[in-house]
C-alpha cells in the first residue's frame, strides 16, 4: 500500500502547479484586478454602500457579467485545469475548493442576469479570483525562492572552457571536453570540470561547495571540483570528471531529491489538506440545505461558496512543502547535504552519536604532542636536530616532526650521509661531523641503548596514551631527548562533544585502535562511552547494540570502510565527503569535515519542525475558526463574512504560512548555540 500513496502524492505535487509560473500569475492578477475595477463601480450593492451613481449608457447593467466573465476565463480557468488533474488523480484537493466556488457563483450569477430573479455575485467572483491569483502569485515567488538554491549551483558551472590543443588555449563548450582532456584556468575564472592540477598553484575559493570560506591553495597533483573559482594564478588542470559525474551534478542531485522527498509531517499535512477538502464540501452542501429551508436560494449559495472558499487548504498545502524547501537549500549553503529529508526530521530526536575515529574526531595525520630533553639540551634543540634528520622522510611520522618544526619557525640544517633504516627511523650526519639517529623504542632495545631517566618516565606514559615515540640518539649510544606523536584531534571535536552534551545527546566512538589509544582520545574529548579494537565490519553491530534498548543512533564516520554503520544507523553522517558526493549510505553528508556539523544539523532539525508544526497549527486553526463562521453560525448576532473577505482570509492565511516558513533563514545555525 505505501507505494500507492506516494505515487498519489506525488501526483498532488505535481497537479498543483503543473506548467505554472511565478510570472504567469503576476500577469493574470494585475489585468485581473484592473478588470475587477469597472465590476465594482457597477455593482449595485457596492453603489448602494458607498452611496454613488456611476455613468449609465447602453448597456451599462452588462458591464458585471461581461469583465466578470473575462475574469472567470482569464484567470479561473488555471483552477478549473488544476482541479481537473487533481479529481483524475483521485485527491481533490485546494484547487477543486476554489473551482467549486468559482463555477457555482459564475453559473448563479449568469442564471440570475438572464433567467432567475435575485441578486448575482458578479463582484464578488472578480474580487475572489484576482484575490486567488494573488495568493498564489506569492506562493509561487516564495517556494522559487527556496528553490533557489538549486539554480544558484547550476550557475556555478561555466558554459566554456578554454581546452589546449598542441599547448594551445581554443575555446570549447564545457560539454564537449573528455576524460583525460587538459583545460586552462586563468584567474578570476570558474573551474569547469573535476581534474587534477599539471601546472600553476593558485588559491581557489571553494566556497560554494564546501561551504568554507578560506580559499585553498592548489599547486601540481592537487584536485580541483568543478564550479569553484581560481583566484589568482593560472592553473593547468587534467580533466578526470565531467558531467553527470562531477560533484557538483552529484550535489545537484542530492539537492533535488532531497527537496522531493516527502517528510513525515508532510504524508500528515496531505492528509489532512484531503480531510478539509471532503469536511469543507460535505460542510458547504449542509450550509447550503439549511439556508435554503431557513431563508432563501441566494442567501444559501452566498454562504455555501464562502465555506468553499475559506476551507482551501491552500496554507496547508503549503505549510510543510516551503518549510522543507528553504531548510534544504539552508543545508545545502551551509556545507550540510541533506539526501534523506526523514533523516533531518528525525535529527531532533537523537540520543546517541556515535563517531568514528580516525579522520572523524581526530585529523588522521601525526602531530607532535611532546617533547622531552636531557640536560644540556632545550626542547627546541630536539626538534630542530630531529626535523632536520626527518626532513627527506616519506613517513607519516617524520613528516609529523617535521610539520611542527615548522609551524615553529625552527631553521633545519642541511642532512648528510642521510639512510633510512627500515622499520626502524632514520640516520645521518649534522653540522658536517655530529653522527644522529632518529628511531623507534624498538631500535633502542634492540641496541640495548639506556635511555635517561626523565626521559624514560614521560615516554613510558606517552606509550600507553597510544602515542608514537621517537628518540634521538648522538653518535651512535646517548639517547638525548624524545618526541611523542598522536594522530591530531581536531580542535572542533571538543567543542562538538560539549555542545552535544548541552543537548543532552550521548556520544561515543567506535576504533579499531587499541585500548590505550581510545582511552586516551575519550578523556580528551570527554566521552560518555568508547569501543576500541573494532574491525570495521562490527562497527555497524555497535550501531545495533545501542539501537537495541530503543536508542535513536547517529553514525558520524568518514565513508568507505564506515558504511554498512552509516547504513545501520537512524542516521548516517559522512564526514568529509569532499568530492565523492557519492557516498551513498549517508543520509547528510558534511561537506567541510566540521564535526561540529553535526550540532548544526541538529538545530537545523529543531528549527525546521518547529516551523513545520507552526505552520500545520496556524493553517488548520484558521479553518476551525473560519468555517462555521462563512457557515452564517454568527447570523443572528450580525456576524457575516462575504465571499470576497472569505477570500482576503483565506489568501492572507497563506501568505502568512510563507512568511513563517521564510524566517528559517533567520535562525542561525551555530555549534554550542542553543534555540
Amino acid at each position: 500500500m505505501e507505494h500507492s500513496h506516494d505515487e498519489h502524492s506525488e501526483h498532488q505535487d505535481h497537479d498543483k502547479h503543473a506548467g505554472h509560473s511565478v510570472a504567469m500569475f503576476k500577469d493574470k492578477f494585475w489585468l485581473s484586478l484592473l478588470l475587477t475595477l469597472p465590476v465594482l463601480v457597477y455593482s449595485e450593492m457596492i453603489q448602494h454602500w458607498l452611496n454613488f451613481v456611476p455613468p449609465a449608457f447602453s448597456g451599462s447593467q452588462y458591464v458585471p457579467f461581461v469583465f466578470s466573465t473575462i475574469i472567470f476565463f482569464y484567470g479561473g480557468l488555471v483552477f478549473i485545469k488544476s482541479a481537473w488533474g487533481e479529481l483524475k488523480a483521485k485527491l481533490p484537493g485546494m484547487m477543486t475548493l476554489i473551482s467549486l466556488a468559482i463555477i457555482t457563483a459564475y453559473v448563479y450569477s449568469v442564471a440570475t442576469q438572464f433567467f432567475i430573479q435575485g441578486d448575482g455575485f458578479f463582484w464578488e467572483l472578480a474580487t475572489l479570483v484576482t484575490i486567488m491569483l494573488l495568493g498564489h502569485w506569492l506562493e509561487m515567488a516564495s517556494v522559487a525562492k527556496a528553490e533557489s538554491a538549486l539554480d544558484a549551483i547550476s550557475q556555478l558551472l561555466p558554459d566554456k572552457a578554454e581546452k589546449l590543443i598542441n599547448g594551445r588555449p581554443k575555446q570549447v563548450l564545457v560539454s564537449e571536453l573528455k576524460v583525460g582532456d587538459f583545460v586552462l584556468v586563468r584567474p578570476g575564472s570558474s573551474i569547469p570540470v573535476d581534474g587534477i592540477v599539471t601546472d600553476g598553484s593558485s588559491s581557489v575559493n571553494e566556497a560554494a561547495i564546501t561551504g568554507e570560506s578560506k580559499p585553498t591553495s592548489k599547486a601540481v597533483n592537487d584536485e580541483v571540483v568543478a564550479g569553484t573559482i581560481n583566484q589568482d594564478g593560472a592553473l593547468t588542470v587534467k580533466v578526470t570528471k565531467v558531467g553527470e559525474d562531477t560533484a557538483l551534478a552529484g550535489i545537484m542531485r542530492l539537492v533535488a531529491e532531497a527537496q522531493s522527498s516527502k517528510s513525515n509531517v508532510q504524508v500528515l499535512a496531505d492528509k489532512a489538506a484531503f480531510a478539509l477538502t471532503i469536511i469543507a464540501i460535505a460542510t458547504a452542501i449542509i450550509t447550503f440545505v439549511y439556508w435554503l429551508i431557513a431563508k432563501d436560494a441566494a442567501f444559501a449559495l452566498e454562504r455555501s461558496v464562502t465555506v468553499l472558499i475559506i476551507a482551501c487548504p491552500h496554507a496547508l498545502g503549503l505549510a510543510i512543502p516551503l518549510v522543507v524547501s528553504i531548510s534544504t537549500a539552508i543545508s545545502a549553503r551551509s556545507g550540510l547535504l541533506v539526501r534523506k529529508r526523514l533523516a533531518l526530521e528525525a535529527a531532533r530526536k537523537l540520543d546517541w552519536v556515535l563517531f568514528d575515529k580516525t579522520g572523524t574526531l581526530t585529523k588522521g595525520e601525526h602531530g607532535v604532542t611532546d617533547i622531552w630533553a636531557t640536560k644540556g639540551y632545550t626542547g627546541e634543540d630536539i626538534l630542530h636536530l630531529t626535523a632536520s634528520l626527518e626532513q627527506n622522510s616519506e613517513h607519516i611520522v617524520g613528516r609529523g616532526i617535521v610539520s611542527e618544526a615548522q609551524k615553529k619557525h625552527v631553521h633545519l640544517d642541511k642532512v648528510e650521509d642521510f639512510a633510512a633504516l627500515p622499520g626502524l627511523g632514520v640516520k645521518g650526519k649534522l653540522h658536517g661531523h655530529d653522527n644522529f639517529i632518529a628511531a623507534s623504542y624498538r631500535y633502542i632495545k634492540e641496541n640495548k641503548l639506556n635511555v635517561p631517566k626523565d626521559v624514560e618516565r614521560y615516554s613510558k606514559q606517552a606509550a600507553k596514551d597510544g602515542k608514537t615515540e621517537v628518540y634521538l640518539i648522538k653518535d651512535d649510544k646517548e639517547v638525548i631527548g624524545a618526541i611523542a606523536l598522536a594522530d591530531v584531534i581536531r580542535e572542533q571535536s571538543k567543542q562538538t562533544i560539549a555542545a552535544l552534551r548541552a543537548e543532552g545527546v550521548k556520544t561515543a566512538m567506535v576504533t579499531g585502535d587499541s585500548q590505550d589509544v581510545a582511552a586516551y582520545v575519550a578523556k580528551q574529548l570527554g566521552l560518555d562511552q568508547y569501543f576500541a579494537e573494532v574491525r570495521p565490519e562490527d562497527k555497524a553491530n555497535k550501531v545495533s547494540e545501542l539501537q537495541k534498548s530503543g536508542n535513536k543512533v547517529a553514525f558520524v564516520g568518514d565513508g568507505v570502510n564506515d558504511a554498512p554503520a552509516l547504513t545501520q544507523a537512524d542516521i548516517g553522517m559522512a564526514i568529509g565527503a569532499g568530492t565523492d558526493v557519492a557516498i551513498k549510505s549517508a543520509d547528510i553528508i558534511l561537506v567541510k569535515s566540521d564535526p561540529r556539523d553535526v550540532i548544526r544539523v541538529i538545530h537545523l532539525s529543531k528549527a525546521t519542525y518547529r516551523k513545520m508544526v507552526q505552520n500545520l497549527a496556524w493553517a488548520t486553526g484558521y479553518n476551525v475558526v473560519a468555517i462555521p463562521l462563512a457557515a452564517g453560525v454568527l447570523y443572528s448576532s450580525g456576524i457575516l463574512l462575504s465571499p470576497a473577505v472569505g477570500a482576503v482570509l483565506m489568501s492572507f492565511s497563506t501568505v502568512i504560512v510563507a512568511i513563517n516558513a521564510q524566517l528559517l533563514r533567520r535562525v542561525h545555525y551555530h555549534p554550542g548555540h542553543s534555540h
